[in-house]
């Protein structure tokens, strides 16, 4: 096997860790492979690096490669998402004001109720300027939907704002925006900065969300197919690594460095942990915060690359069929069953799945191994059948 050299882009976020880990604890190696690790600035600037060559490969946000097989972002390049990086991970957080006006009416901040969330900030009845890190993200895609199904018309009824993640506490704290949605660790350096409170995580929203991918442009991955499952294997095997809670510390401590967050570890523990701050007084634990690899987490279902298309389509007015379509040939469970046969991965018997109305433990149909999918539910109770995503 002959070693060889990667450039892969990634943003200062705690789930950043499979890339981060496969590098540092030898994974890579193990596949004759340095990685060259990039830090972006913004994820606009990240998908171009991509793009444009600057990197071989990059954590994305999983709406990304979406977007642009639906022509939307004004970049067009085809990628190929060859796996997901991590299921959730993301925190809804309101300004000092905008929280002291929930409690004032009498929300009781459980962050685990998006049901009761919703609906307490409708009923302030006052139009919301929200942070999101990049218009085509998970955080805006499960906002509007939390949002629409709350009784609030969106993007209608808001005005959404984009910050880079690390802008996102300093936004909130000048006024510039009421609530956000964003990866941590940067919601709870929110909090630390004492500029507001968490409402939601995320996965109270969609338990299930896909919220990174491992991207590459589809013309490298058909070009390097070595290269491209060298570095699957590696960051499966990171994440596996990552998803023994003995080894949380390890990883907090790795991710805190200069290099890679440069934030204290304490903070991008609580993330691993699940154990969250939302105020500077008040903690929560919130189980599966972030998964990296248990119940096939990283396995792209084409159902997942569907269901955003189905959102954006219905949004924008794009033709559904053509959209989902689409979308289906950018999550790339062709290559992930072809590079992660022979490491143990857990093959899925189908490319597709039901998303919400899975209870956690579920056994699903595997070609290799014994697979026991996790929760996936959204918070409405809907069941989204991609045969039928209209």
């Amino acid at each position: 096997m002959k070693a060889a050299t990667l450039s892969v882009g990634y943003m200062p976020l705690v789930d950043a860790a499979p890339l981060i880990i496969a590098r540092e604890m030898g994974f890579a190696a193990e596949e004759g492979l340095t990685l060259d690790l990039v830090r972006a600035p913004s994820w606009s600037s990240l998908r171009d690096m991509l793009v444009f060559g600057r990197v071989e490969a990059a954590q994305l946000l999983s709406p990304v490669p979406v977007a642009m097989a639906l022509g939307l972002g004004g970049v067009a390049a085809p990628l190929a998402a060859l796996m997901v990086l991590s299921l959730n991970g993301t925190v809804i957080g309101v300004s000092a004001p905008l929280a002291e006006a929930l409690r004032a009416r009498g929300h009781g901040f459980d962050f685990a109720d998006a049901r009761a969330a919703g609906r307490a900030l409708v009923e302030l009845g006052r139009r919301l300027s929200i942070g999101v890190p990049f218009p085509f993200s998970m955080h805006a895609e499960l906002l509007y939907y939390w949002l629409l199904a709350s009784g609030l018309p969106a993007p209608q009824g808001v005005d959404v704002r984009t910050f880079p993640p690390p802008l996102m506490a300093e936004a909130l704290a000048a006024g510039e925006i009421d609530a956000f949605c964003v990866g941590e660790p940067w919601g709870s350096m929110a909090i630390e900065a004492g500029a507001g409170e968490l409402l939601l995580p995320g996965r109270a929203i969609w338990s299930a969300a896909p919220e990174k991918v491992l991207a590459v442009r589809a013309e490298w991955a058909e070009a390097e197919p070595g290269l491209a499952g060298r570095l699957m294997r590696a960051v499966w095997r990171a994440g596996r690594w990552l998803c023994e809670p003995e080894r949380n510390v390890t990883a907090a401590e790795i991710l805190s460095r200069a290099d890679y967050l440069d934030l204290p570890s304490e903070v991008i523990d609580r993330a691993l942990t699940g154990q969250l701050f939302i105020s500077a007084s008040e903690r929560r634990h919130v189980r599966g915060f972030v998964e990296f690899h248990e119940g096939a987490a990283t396995y792209p279902w084409r159902s997942q690359a569907v269901w955003i298309a189905a959102q954006m389509a219905g949004r924008m007015g794009l033709e559904p069929i053509g959209a989902t379509k689409a979308a289906r040939a950018v999550f790339r469970t062709d290559l992930y069953r072809r590079h992660l046969a022979d490491c143990g991965a857990v093959l899925p018997g189908a490319a597709e799945k039901l998303e919400g109305g899975i209870a956690a433990g579920t056994a699903a149909a595997s070609e290799t191994g014994r697979l026991i999918l996790g929760e996936n539910n959204f918070f409405d109770g809907r069941i989204f059948d991609p045969s039928a995503p209209i």
